[in-house]
């Protein structure tokens, strides 16, 4: 499943529109609004974001709302979470490093 969700994740539109998900749910005309592309290529981002399970789309009336889903993008916290620490690690051994150089 994540080389799904990185896959999803690779393309900008795709990452601009989660960005906007996560304020708060979007219909699909909204969506189209803020980008500089037809209402076909967002229908198709849209496709791709919902076959990683990154969105969910659901009607309303005559409106089709796009909501984000967080479980996905937590599994991919998750995988990061041990090169986060890591790179702590080193981070904190450079700034020790640094002001350790300063003091001389």
């Amino acid at each position: 499943m994540l080389d799904t969700t990185f896959a999803a994740l690779s393309d900008p539109t795709r990452r601009g529109i989660l960005a906007l998900l996560a304020e708060r749910e979007h219909s699909v005309g909204e969506l189209v609004e803020q980008f500089p592309i037809t209402q076909s290529a967002v229908s198709r981002h849209l496709n791709v974001l919902e076959q990683a399970t990154l969105i969910e789309r659901r009607r309303d009336g005559q409106r089709r709302l796009c909501v984000l889903r967080s479980e996905a993008l937590a599994e991919v916290d998750l995988w990061m979470e041990r090169y986060r620490r890591m790179w702590d690690g080193k981070m904190r051994r450079l700034d020790k490093a640094l002001r350790k150089g300063k003091k001389r």
